[in-house]
């Protein structure tokens, strides 16, 4: 009896390293930004870059819908199942909001991979969801050549408590909840040169929960979030530096990186799509610390956050976690006729 090909051999990249480039999604969504107008229930479309799309309920309350799916980052289907679904819940998280409901998406190749397999892949899914109380409680499926899996999710957040991309002030402290890397450990993971305790660390940080931005929106000084992602470090923080105006100075020895990820650093070994995220974002940034370049142009799957932070309640904040965060550098003003910049020091 033939074996089944590995889960993530029948995908051209992995996880979040999947990613439609922003140029060409940019091309894709040309005349379909949706725009809140005056009187409007949308409070947040899709202009913006931001996590999620935000409906006002009326009663104090945003709701918050969005939606995630990715392509194996790993071998083992649970695990897969867990990080695609704790990815998909961070959209929500990285809004200030609690997730309150999910769909599942699932795309299976019915003709090279078992229908156990699709089934460990949904258990996955379904703990992780359940370990933070939320009820997966539908979805859809298609039987296509590319396996995939994500969700659908809906949230819900207090009006004061929504964080968007727009928020940094300069001044502002810019930290981050999770050391990057993970996408060096899977591109080794697919391409079967990780070692154990790469395997390891790859699995721990695909699976754990962003669940600390719902509790980091109780804060007011804590102002803009998002999630890392498949665009990297410098991806998402381009985004928050245009969309708030502010220059983002990121210091590379504050920079939590897994140590389990350094030699492929090292070694340049990165996902396809690392290159991709420079040749779209070195436009704006200016690199003087060189060491720095594979680890923030690494696409991550289920990333940290990315927030900014009062610098005078910075310590208040960080005191309150039950995780580590690491502050990595500053939001500074913009210069006269200047364009926000990402600077790695």
């Amino acid at each position: 009896m033939q074996e089944s090909p590995r889960l993530t051999q029948l995908s051209k990249g992995s996880g979040c390293g999947c990613k439609i480039q922003p140029s060409t999604l940019k091309e894709i969504l040309d005349g379909m930004r949706y725009q809140p107008k005056e009187g409007d229930k949308i409070v947040l479309g899709n202009s913006s870059n931001d996590d999620a799309s935000v409906y006002d309920l009326g009663n104090g309350q945003y709701l918050l819908q969005t939606v995630d799916f990715v392509t194996p980052m790993v071998d083992d289907p649970i695990v897969f199942g867990k990080a695609a679904a704790a990815n998909a819940l961070s959209d929500i998280y990285a809004m200030g909001g609690r997730p309150i409901m999910a769909n599942a998406l699932l795309a299976w190749p019915l003709d090279s991979l078992p229908i156990e397999m699709a089934k460990d892949v949904m258990k996955g899914g379904e703990a992780l969801c359940s370990g933070l109380g939320v009820p997966l409680v539908g979805g859809h499926s298609v039987d296509v050549k590319d396996p995939m899996f994500g969700l659908s999710v809906t949230g819900l957040v207090d009006a004061e408590r929504l964080r968007t991309n727009a928020m940094a002030k300069a001044g502002d402290v810019i930290c981050m909840t999770k050391p990057v890397g993970i996408g060096m450990l899977a591109a080794a993971h697919k391409r079967g040169i990780s070692v154990a305790s790469q395997d390891e660390k790859l699995y721990h940080y695909l699976t754990q929960s962003n669940h600390l931005g719902e509790s980091l929106s109780a804060f007011p000084s804590v102002r803009a979030m998002t999630d890392i992602t498949g665009f990297g470090l410098l991806g998402h923080s381009t985004e928050i530096a245009l969309a708030s105006g502010v220059n983002i100075e990121l210091t590379f020895s504050k920079l939590p990186v897994i140590q389990e990820a350094d030699t492929l650093a090292k070694q340049f070994i990165l996902p396809d799509n690392a290159m991709r995220n420079w040749n779209e974002y070195e436009y704006s940034v200016t690199m003087n610390n060189q060491e720095a370049f594979p680890w923030i142009v690494d696409p991550q799957t289920n990333g940290g956050l990315l927030f900014t932070c009062d610098p005078d309640e910075i310590q208040n904040v960080l005191n309150s976690t039950n995780q580590e965060v690491w502050v990595i550098g500053e939001c500074t003003d913009v210069q006269e006729g200047e364009k926000p910049m990402v600077v790695v020091n």
